[in-house]
């Protein structure tokens, strides 16, 4: 089931290269997307998973999402789990992959590369994401598969990102020469 969200704070983003997680598992293309619980989209969010289920797992559907829900196997998470990252705590937080690179566009629908700087950690980014349900050796789920992102305004940075800004520095053109201090 496709699923648009907007104004949702961008964290953990790897868009441009594929990761492992810890180093394990295939490399993939992932972010989390963290959102209000008062947020309006978050019944949106809840409904398309309730959605996913269902076409998964019909009358079964609802007693197994309340089991992995439990065992937070669905992709809408609490972000209290993860309070030791910024922005998280107070949250709740989607997890999505793809192993295929998303679309990745700037406020105007260009295409964004790596360099321009853009979506960063603490950005705020519309997606699309497509939920799937998972029932395989490794157990049941409901996933998210990150589509593409959308950069849509900027947001503090959190920790490990960002550069210096010019302000950072004093001029020191009139210090002393290498000669000087000799």
């Amino acid at each position: 089931m496709k699923l648009k969200l907007t104004n949702v704070r961008l964290a953990f983003p790897a868009l441009f290269e594929a990761k492992t997680v810890n180093g394990e598992g295939k490399p993939a293309f992932s972010a989390c997307l963290l959102i209000d619980p008062a947020d309006p989209q978050v019944k949106t969010i809840n409904a398309a998973v309730e959605a996913t289920a269902q076409d998964k797992w019909g009358a079964k559907a609802a007693g197994l999402l309340a089991q992995m829900r439990k065992a937070d196997k669905v992709c809408l998470h609490d972000g209290d789990l993860k309070a030791t990252y910024d922005g998280f705590a107070g949250n709740l937080f989607i997890s999505a992959r793809n192993p295929v690179r998303p679309l990745v566009l700037d406020a105007d629908k260009t295409p964004l590369a790596e360099a321009d700087g853009k979506p960063y950690a603490g950005c705020y980014v519309n997606v699309t994401l497509e939920l799937w349900a998972q029932d395989n050796n490794y157990g049941k789920r409901v996933n998210a598969t990150l589509m593409g992102v959308q950069f849509f305004r900027d947001g503090d940075a959190f920790a490990g990102g960002g550069v210096a800004s010019e302000d950072d520095f004093d001029d020191v053109t009139a210090c002393a020469t290498a000669d000087d201090l000799a």
